[in-house]
């Protein structure tokens, strides 16, 4: 029924432009039918959970089993690959690792495209090369299907609480319906443009978030050697011109703040791995710009660094300790 009202919605919306908002209002009376979820990690989990709890039936799917088990015990329909997700649903959103994953969870044997129906909207999270969202949007639209990115910042904590923002690339007349999911799951939900645009936005933002990580993990670590405490540093960056989300909310020194990876030997939150997957895909698009990003090129070869001496499963603020260890201590 949803994929009906929302391919009628276009249609009349396109010719009947004043109209169009009768149509959204209809759509908001079937907007309780069950949506799809597909990638059950660190941080498809809480927004599963968050999509539960605005009221919304959820049938989803993990390569992991294990994974699958608590939000199963919340209601949710478990199945076993995304094809069944996309059976059962016309309105899919998935939060995978990397684009590998995202090409096989669309296009693979068992993969969404396989069984999706006509009209369904299809809403891929996961941060991936936005070369590839343009490929799943042509894809999808080859079988009826409307595709939009929509990666996230904020991470785990941002997830759980509901307060992710949403970078959405897509066709604008379907943003209303994309933003009224998205909106259960996040504080902001950014229109930035046509597919591929909120990869491009998560992109810029992540190669800033690891330049900022190394320059507050490089600031405090100095000042740690010479002689300042470390939280007494941190609140003097904090109420000057250095301030920064790594300082102020994320910040890398073990016993500065409480309810961050640091104070947890840095276990959850936002692996090395993935910050190294993020900075990769930045300097594959700098390249094929042709844009000069010296910080963002030497953030991707510290983190893949620390990839291979043993911190890829850390969370991505462990590049203070790297540093600490370089150095000996």
């Amino acid at each position: 029924m949803a994929a009906v009202l929302r391919g009628t919605r276009y249609l009349v919306g396109k010719c009947f432009k004043h109209v169009d908002f009768a149509f959204v209002s209809t759509r908001s009376m079937a907007s309780k039918t069950q949506v799809g979820f597909v990638g059950l990690g660190n941080m498809g989990n809480p927004m599963a959970k968050n999509l539960l709890k605005n009221g919304y039936p959820v049938v989803a799917t993990d390569v992991f089993p294990e994974s699958c088990k608590e939000i199963q015990e919340l209601g949710a329909q478990i199945v076993d690959n995304p094809a069944e997700v996309a059976e059962k649903a016309d309105r899919i959103i998935t939060m995978l690792p990397s684009s590998p994953n995202v090409i096989d969870v669309y296009t693979g044997p068992n993969g969404i495209l396989k069984k999706v129906k006509k009209g369904s909207l299809l809403i891929d999270s996961s941060t991936i090369d936005p070369a590839v969202s343009k490929d799943m949007a042509a894809a999808a639209e080859k079988m009826g299907a409307v595709f939009m990115d929509a990666p996230v910042s904020g991470g785990v904590g941002a997830a759980s609480s509901g307060k992710l923002t949403f970078m959405v690339g897509g066709a604008e007349q379907e943003f209303t319906a994309a933003q009224e999911l998205l909106s259960c799951m996040g504080a902001n939900v950014v229109y930035c443009g046509q597919v591929g645009t909120g990869q491009a936005a998560k992109i810029c933002n992540n190669m800033l978030l690891a330049i900022g990580m190394i320059g507050t993990s490089e600031t405090m670590n100095l000042g740690i050697r010479l002689g300042l405490d470390p939280k007494l540093l941190a609140k003097i960056l904090n109420m000057s011109s250095g301030r920064c989300w790594s300082s102020d909310t994320y910040n890398p020194v073990p016993g500065v703040m409480e309810g961050v990876p640091s104070g947890n030997n840095y276990q959850g939150g936002f692996g090395t791995q993935l910050m190294a997957k993020d900075l990769g895909l930045a300097q594959n698009t700098a390249t094929n710009t042709k844009t000069p990003v010296p910080l963002g090129s030497l953030a991707h070869q510290l983190y893949r660094m620390m990839c291979a001496r043993g911190y890829a499963n850390k969370d991505f603020s462990s590049v203070f300790q790297f540093l600490r260890e370089e150095e000996g201590q």
